[in-house]
């Protein structure tokens, strides 16, 4: 399966980002693992950042055209208050599963809420990397 991860703000500065919250990793680092993980599995793995919630938007809207068959999304801070990130994932025609690293249940208040949760096919959180590495294995049983 083809599978499309998608990384909003501040994600592309991980490994110089609050080293001790979210590790030493950089975005790259992390996905050139998960690449490897994913063709051991036997999926295709393509991964896009952006600290845009338009380009976010136009990545998950075009991900079933694009061949995608699931999409794995660590939107960041847009998780708490983009509507249109919600709708684009509840249309967007394949499962959506939204990863946070750190876990967004046990820290301030306005991180607790997610709009995307009630949409998304699967919600991983507080694994760190290791949650997208957990949501390539989760495929199976999400995609059924």
């Amino acid at each position: 399966m083809k599978v499309l991860f998608l990384f909003g703000p501040n994600l592309g500065s991980l490994g110089t980002r609050d080293p001790a919250r979210y590790g030493t990793q950089t975005l790259a680092e992390i996905m050139g693992e998960v690449t490897e993980r994913g063709a051991r599995l036997g999926h295709e793995v393509a991964w896009r950042q952006s600290d845009l919630e338009g380009d976010l938007l136009g990545w998950i809207r075009s991900a079933a055209a694009e061949g995608f068959g699931a999409v794995v999304a660590n939107p960041g801070a847009l998780s708490h208050y983009s509507i249109a990130l919600r709708d684009a994932v509840e249309a967007c025609g394949v499962p959506v599963v939204e990863v946070h690293m750190t876990n967004v249940y046990a820290r301030e208040p306005f991180r607790r809420t997610s709009v995307l949760s009630p949409v998304a096919a699967a919600v991983i959180a507080g694994a760190g990397a290791g949650g997208y590495h957990l949501a390539l294995e989760a495929l199976p049983w999400i995609t059924r």
